[in-house]
């Protein structure tokens, strides 16, 4: 083989094995269960929905005594651990003995909502031993709204096996993605005074460029209709001093001083004659 054909092998090569890593590498996402194209709109809208709690794991301990002492490992919408391909999105690890156990499994997904929660469901998880008939392990998972948080307060609640079919873990956590969404109704009088407002500054501003633009006006000439608005502040400033003025006009003053009643006109009389001559 020549060198130019032994490169371009290689090349392949390379080329091959980084698409086959990449495809490893991306992360499996949720599978409702069913074809993919009996999954109704509601559904592919909740599953966006939860995608920006998709990146984040959540864990929590449950101990009581050696009968029970173990960690849950949850994921929304992935997997716990991608490179062991079981489709864990949540996880039982027994602390004693590191065992591992897959409580449910993304690729079985349901979920639905109601006005301020979603309902997350992961089936087909490992088999039961001597309970609920030996039925696959089901996680059922209640997100609450809580608004201003992206996700909080992963608890466990319980674990229903006690019944012979329909066996659960019911987890619980709380997140904004789901509350509803908010709706901004404006009243009519906010309506009223954004129409005034932006027709008071489209007044101003068109005015003062036609004024400059146009007529060529300088100084306080630029602003529109200047002598209308000068005039109508000192009608009001005159009707403000006419309204708010207590005082009379022209009224005696009520208070004399000392004298004042023998204070008459200036005499025009001058003392001429006792200047020397």
């Amino acid at each position: 083989m020549s060198a130019p054909c032994h490169t371009s092998a290689l090349l392949l090569i390379f080329m091959a094995l980084a698409v086959a890593g990449a495809k490893q590498s991306e992360e499996r996402s949720c599978d409702v269960i069913g074809d993919e194209s009996s999954e109704s709109q509601m559904e592919r809208a909740l599953l966006k929905k939860l995608e920006p709690l998709s990146h984040m794991r959540f864990n929590v301990t449950v101990d009581k005594g050696k009968t029970e002492n173990y960690i849950y490992h949850f994921r929304v919408c992935r997997e716990v651990n991608s490179t062991s391909h079981d489709f864990g999105g949540l996880v039982q690890t027994d602390r004693q003995n590191g065992k591992t156990t897959v409580i449910g499994r993304i690729n079985e997904t349901q979920v639905f909502n109601g006005s301020d929660w979603i309902m997350l469901i992961y089936k087909g998880g490992d088999s039961y031993g001597r309970h609920c008939s030996g039925e696959k392990r089901r996680a059922v998972i209640m997100i609450s709204c809580k608004r201003g948080v992206t996700a909080s307060s992963f608890s466990i609640i319980t674990e229903e096996r006690e019944k012979e079919q329909e066996c659960f873990y019911l987890f619980e956590m709380d997140s904004s993605v789901a509350c509803p969404a908010e709706n901004s109704h404006l009243s009519v009088g906010s309506i009223l005074l954004i129409t005034f407002v932006t027709l008071i500054a489209v007044y101003i501003i068109g005015g003062f460029l036609y004024q400059r633009l146009v007529m060529g006006a300088k100084g306080m000439e630029q602003i529109p209709h200047f002598a209308f608005w000068q005039d109508l502040g000192n009608l009001v400033a005159d009707g403000c001093d006419f309204v708010c003025r207590s005082k009379i006009r022209n009224a005696p003053a009520t208070y004399r001083g000392v004298g004042d009643d023998q204070l008459g006109e200036e005499s025009e009389e001058r003392d001429d004659h006792l200047l020397p001559m």
